[in-house]
């Protein structure tokens, strides 16, 4: 067997697969190709004689399937919409992926954002570096001392809209490292996580009249899509504050830029937009009451290690004749 892998993966997970395979490691972020043009992809494919694909942003579609002579094909995401696992199970091909990957790392960019606009971190470093802070009386000190007057997270409501698994972590760190009062929407909420947290269920308008925080994790779905609307921020208190690394879809974000701007709330935390990832011209970085993120809630060292163990080991369970984990279509398994 021999495997192209085009993913990033650490060098435990590529000692795992060498013991199966050989491979052609060619990472996206050393290559700068997000992904390979569907045709260009397939001449790769055959070119090395793989018949083993570790992705993370390239399309394995129909034409890829059909065209290659595959025997297993991983994607690095916890939702593998870029492999089409329906033609995958017609040829008999296992689908991997690595669920929950990046939930660790995207709960602690949001508790990371919401510190940063809740304590001004972002917007004193901003003055400091600008050259305008210089103190030539006490009174001077004073002035900016005041302005950068902040709220701790204890104590206070979070809104959370989503207890999946990364709005569970995100509360689990809000409630028990911090004590703040956790506040839920989530019609299909599960009662033990919860529980877990102390959370109180509400419907989304409570949610965003009560909260001093708002913070997004639901997956945008048809019910979800557009699900925050002008309505909705209106509601929120001028006090309050707005965090988003799940998805922009699920807001109207012309109606979040309006009320940060008219400076109806507080401000926001965001990494993800319509437009993403955000560019430097962008309309919200002229808002002084925004810190925003260029779409990295998954971006750490750590999400590489966990989706490399997790691709390489199931890999291996299904090579040694062992249950694979992560396994998308277990009825090709056979059994």
């Amino acid at each position: 067997m021999k495997a192209f892998i085009t993913a990033d993966f650490d060098e435990y997970g590529l000692n795992l697969l060498g013991k199966h395979m050989e491979y052609d490691y060619e990472s996206w972020r050393d290559t700068k190709h997000m992904y390979l043009d569907e045709n260009e992809f397939i001449k790769e494919i055959k070119r090395r004689g793989a018949d083993v694909l570790i992705v993370e942003g390239d399309f394995v579609m129909k034409n890829v399937i059909e065209q290659c002579d595959l025997k297993i094909i991983a994607s690095c995401r916890d939702d593998p919409w870029n492999v089409d696992i329906k033609t995958a199970t017609e040829k008999g091909i296992p689908v991997f992926s690595a669920p929950h990957r990046n939930t660790e790392s995207v709960a602690d960019l949001t508790i990371g954002l919401m510190l940063s606009v809740a304590r001004n971190i972002v917007k004193a470093d901003r003055l400091l570096r600008s050259g305008k802070i210089i103190y030539k009386t006490p009174t001077d000190f004073l002035e900016y001392y005041n302005m950068f007057k902040g709220i701790e997270l204890g104590g206070k409501k979070v809104g959370i809209i989503g207890l999946g698994a990364i709005g569970f972590q995100v509360a689990k760190r809000l409630r028990h490292g911090f004590g703040s009062e956790i506040l839920v929407y989530d019609p299909y909420v599960d009662e033990n996580r919860l529980k877990e947290v102390e959370g109180k269920r509400v419907d989304l308008e409570t949610l965003m009249r009560e909260s001093d925080i708002v913070t997004v994790h639901a997956r945008v779905t048809p019910e979800t899509k557009g699900m925050i609307t002008r309505k909705h921020f209106e509601m929120m208190k001028e006090t309050a504050y707005f965090i988003n690394t799940a998805r922009a879809a699920i807001i109207d974000e012309d109606a979040l830029f309006d009320v940060l701007k008219e400076g109806k709330i507080a401000g926001a935390g965001l990494d993800v937009f319509i437009k993403d990832p955000i560019e430097s011209g962008d309309r919200f970085l002229t808002l002084d009451n925004v810190v925003a993120t260029p779409h990295i809630g998954g971006n750490t060292v750590d999400t590489v290690k966990r989706q490399s163990k997790m691709i390489a080991e199931d890999i291996d369970r299904y090579l040694t004749g062992k249950e694979p984990l992560y396994v998308l279509n277990k009825e090709v398994l056979g059994g």
